[in-house]
């Protein structure tokens, strides 16, 4: 019996789908890695040990392993840090490293004067005891970046922030969801239609993807609409301004201030939206926290949290109207 075959996305909200389960940007000068899968190895700060031992999804590991940095300071200055990191299984080189940040640091405890190497690789051994990211500075003598440890133009950045990792599986049922969070747009198949799809194919590729969703329990429209996902007529909407989406937002460009335009802006008016925001000791990248949103309404909340995000609101709204500052509403609109 012959496989069915799903009609593709349009390309731009196939691709969109796709980066939602990339880390974020990070450049050469960043200890992190650049857009990397979700899965990938997990940079803990050794602070942050005891709240991300093991990724909080059920699972007893993270898919492909982890490294703790320790600051120098960590490391030098406390006579029982040794000690320490022996009780919790961390040995420097094998699973920790010592980060440098500050030159002071670099000045301090240099690591070639202590015979040290730079690491190399991502799983044990590390290939090195160290990893330096020293920005440059006029202010000392031969003050230029201080670059070591997985800066290989095949190795660059040892890891991904750990508050973003996200199994395959949490992975892959995420883009599900998101796909029907595009179809629940009031107009998303005839969105569909005018961005390459036929009707026929969006009809398909629709009934596919809520049946492969109901069967993984990832169209619970409660659960949808309690995280502000849906509006009570099951219809996507933004989770700060609560404003129904129109799936064309998926594929236009943000609007550009005359005088500071870009030739090659890419965002567009929608982009994914964490409900619950992403910080440590816990896994926010997960089915029913991630939504999507306006960008300058993404913009807006950052990593404050919806709901500290509307209290902050409220606030200014109200001094604003105490000082006479909040125009009146224009009850004719």
């Amino acid at each position: 019996m012959p496989v069915k075959r799903i009609p593709r996305l349009p390309k731009l909200l196939d691709r969109k789908i796709y980066k939602t389960g990339q880390t974020r940007g990070a450049d050469d000068d960043e200890i992190y890695q650049n857009r990397v899968s979700r899965s990938s190895t997990v940079l803990i700060p050794y602070r942050c040990w005891n709240l991300c031992t093991a990724p909080q999804d059920g699972n007893s590991g993270y898919e492909n392993g982890f490294i703790v940095l320790l600051s120098p300071s960590e490391f030098f200055g406390n006579p029982s840090t040794a000690a320490d990191l022996a009780t919790k299984g961390l040995i420097v080189g094998e699973n920790a490293l010592i980060f440098y940040e500050a030159r002071e640091d670099w000045l301090t405890h240099n690591p070639d004067t202590l015979g040290w190497n730079s690491a190399s690789s991502r799983i044990s051994p590390l290939g090195g005891q160290y990893v330096a990211r020293i920005p440059a500075t006029t202010a000392a003598e031969k003050g230029g970046k201080i670059i070591r440890g997985f800066d290989a133009t095949s190795k660059k950045g040892a890891g991904i922030r750990v508050y973003e990792y996200a199994s395959a599986e949490s992975t892959a049922n995420c883009r599900l969801q998101l796909e029907a969070l595009f179809w629940l747009c009031r107009d998303s198949e005839l969105v569909a239609v005018a961005n390459g799809m036929t009707l026929e194919g969006a009809i398909s590729r629709k009934g596919d993807n809520f049946e492969k969703c109901t069967t993984l329990k990832l169209l619970d429209t409660l659960k949808l609409t309690k995280a502000r996902m849906l509006n009570d007529q099951g219809k996507t909407i933004c989770p700060l301004c609560l404003e129904e989406l129109s799936g064309q937002g998926f594929f236009n460009r943000m609007a550009q201030a005359e005088g500071r335009e870009v030739s090659d802006l890419t965002i567009t008016q929608l982009n994914l939206f964490h409900i619950a925001e992403l910080r440590y000791g816990v896994l926010n990248h997960h089915p029913y926290n991630l939504g999507w949103g306006h960008h300058h309404c993404n913009v807006v909340v950052k990593d404050s949290g919806i709901i500290e995000t509307l209290e902050w609101m409220r606030v200014v709204l109200r001094r604003n109207a105490q000082l006479g500052h909040l125009p009146e509403e224009n009850k004719s609109s």
